[in-house]
């Protein structure tokens, strides 16, 4: 599709043509003339825009759970935000990678194929300082890291992997399982060298270091689902059609589920001295006055207005009115 000129643009073109600095008949040559475009073989693009756009909110979403787990972890400042996604040949990927690095292998059932996840050694050497006890300062070492700081960091990205398995959830439920920890990417012939793979590179702060966690999908892992990444997917309506009788059966589940329902009869504040000092036969004043309707809970909602009282010698109530928006108060 041709851009489209504004006024302006049209009026100088127009202005060039009558003056004789721009050519009209050079202009048609120009244009009758075969365009090229370089096409590199080696570099399939194998994924549309709208799903790389897919990819990218899915691990947009899988950034931010990330940053919450290993701020929680490594209690200190953390920031993860995706930087670019490509989509270039497995080959061009290790080359990328540095010599020595913290490589995750991954499997990803049920779809086929593996993934991995590459933390840049400035990133990893600073989360196993923190895990150690230090400030989170960076040192690269990793091609000496002994027994037990390859144990805490295999056991730091175990957990970590919930959260790649929850932000995949809306296209695959998905469920990692971890083959290998690798420094060398060298070591890594998961696929062929001219394979397309997805690399999403997430810029990654924590305390005072910073760098980059690459993760790569192959197309052959991500094929299965690849037209569940189209946005066409996702707008298309019967996906969430559903039948007469599945409608039925979803409205009994819903009716036959269980919640719990409080009365509540009155609340006071005591000091921790006085709840100590308590003893049988005393009395707590409640801040409910006698007469006026108690609240009933839904779950933890403010649901209904009720009237105390007894039936067939048990105690009860008697719903009088419902709470409009669950936030109305006995005044």
């Amino acid at each position: 599709m041709s851009d489209v000129l504004s006024q302006s643009e049209i009026d100088a073109l127009l202005s060039a043509i009558s003056t004789g600095e721009m050519d009209a008949e050079e202009l048609k040559k120009e244009e009758n003339e075969k365009k090229v475009r370089k096409y590199d073989f080696k570099r399939a693009l194998r994924f549309s825009k709208d799903q790389i756009r897919s990819l990218s909110r899915i691990h947009e979403n899988f950034a931010r759970l990330l940053t919450s787990y290993f701020s929680a972890q490594l209690r200190t400042y953390v920031q993860i935000t995706v930087a670019s996604i490509d989509q270039l040949p497995f080959e061009e990927f290790i080359r990328s990678v540095p010599k020595t690095t913290v490589i995750n292998l991954l499997e990803v059932p049920p779809l086929e194929g593996q993934l991995i996840i590459e933390v840049n050694p400035n990133i990893a050497y600073a989360m196993l300082d923190r895990l150690l006890g230090g400030f989170g300062n960076s040192m690269n070492k990793i091609d000496s890291l002994t027994e037990i700081e390859t144990n805490l960091m295999k056991q730091l990205f175990k957990q970590a992997l919930y959260t790649f398995e929850e932000a995949w959830s809306s296209v695959e439920q998905i469920k990692l399982k971890k083959l290998g920890f690798e420094t060398n990417p060298l070591f890594l012939q998961m696929i062929s060298p001219n394979e397309t793979v997805i690399v999403i590179s997430l810029s990654t702060t924590i305390g005072e270091s910073s760098g980059m966690i690459n993760i790569c999908l192959p197309h052959v892992a991500l094929e299965p689902v690849i037209q569940k990444l189209s946005m066409h997917y996702w707008m298309n309506e019967k996906k969430f059609d559903k039948t007469p009788d599945e409608e039925i059966a979803l409205k009994k589940n819903i009716e036959s589920s269980s919640v719990s329902l409080k009365v509540i009869f009155g609340e006071s504040k005591i000091s921790v001295e006085e709840c100590l000092n308590l003893d049988v036969g005393d009395v707590i004043k409640l801040d409910q006055m006698v007469g006026m309707p108690v609240k009933v809970k839904v779950g933890e909602i403010d649901t209904f207005l009720a009237q105390p009282g007894k039936k067939n010698k048990h105690m009860a109530v008697q719903i009088i009115k419902p709470i409009e928006g669950g936030d109305e108060t006995n005044e």
